[in-house]
C-alpha cells in the first residue's frame, strides 16, 4: 500500500517538472521569437524596372531637382539651369544617405557627412567613396523618363 503512494508520488512529480520545464520553454519562446523577428530584416522582392516615369517636365524648374522613386531605392531628377535633365541613384557611396540637389551650390549634396558630387555624379569632396549611379533621361511630350544604364 505505501509502495502506491510513493509511486503516484513520483509521478506526480515527474508530470509537474514536465509541465513546468514545458511553461519555461514556452515563455522563452514567447520572448525570444519577436525580438529575433525584428532583429532580421524581411526579404526584399524589389520589383526591377529599367524605366519610370520621374516627373512632367512643367514639375522640375530649372537648376532644380526632384527625388523620385526608383524600384525600392530612391533617384534624384536634376534639371540643369541650361535645361539639360540628369538622373543619379539618391543613395550616397558612404553610408547610403538619400542626397538631394543644391540650386545654390550647383552640386549633389549629402546631408549625413557633407560629401559633394558634381553635375555628372562624380564625388568632389567629403567621405563618400565611389560616384553616384548615373542613370539615363528620355523626355517623351510632357514625361521624363529615367531608366537604367545598360
Amino acid at each position: 500500500m505505501e509502495g502506491d503512494s510513493v509511486r503516484s508520488d513520483v509521478s506526480r512529480r515527474r508530470l509537474l517538472d514536465v509541465l513546468l520545464s514545458g511553461g519555461v520553454f514556452a515563455f522563452l519562446g514567447a520572448v525570444f521569437y519577436p525580438v529575433m523577428r525584428y532583429l532580421t530584416p524581411p526579404p526584399e522582392h524589389e520589383v526591377i524596372s529599367s524605366t519610370v516615369v520621374a516627373a512632367t517636365v512643367g514639375e522640375v524648374k530649372p537648376n532644380s531637382g526632384k527625388i523620385f522613386r526608383f524600384g525600392s531605392k530612391p533617384g534624384l531628377l536634376v534639371r540643369l539651369p541650361s535645361g539639360e535633365w540628369r538622373a543619379f541613384s539618391a543613395v550616397c557611396t558612404h553610408l547610403q544617405c538619400t542626397v538631394q540637389y543644391r540650386s545654390d551650390l550647383e552640386h549633389i549634396w549629402c546631408p549625413c557627412h557633407n560629401g559633394q558630387f558634381d553635375l555628372t555624379g562624380k564625388n568632389v569632396s567629403g567621405p563618400p567613396p565611389k560616384p553616384l549611379e548615373a542613370y539615363d533621361v528620355i523626355v517623351k511630350g510632357d514625361e521624363v523618363a529615367v531608366s537604367r544604364r545598360a
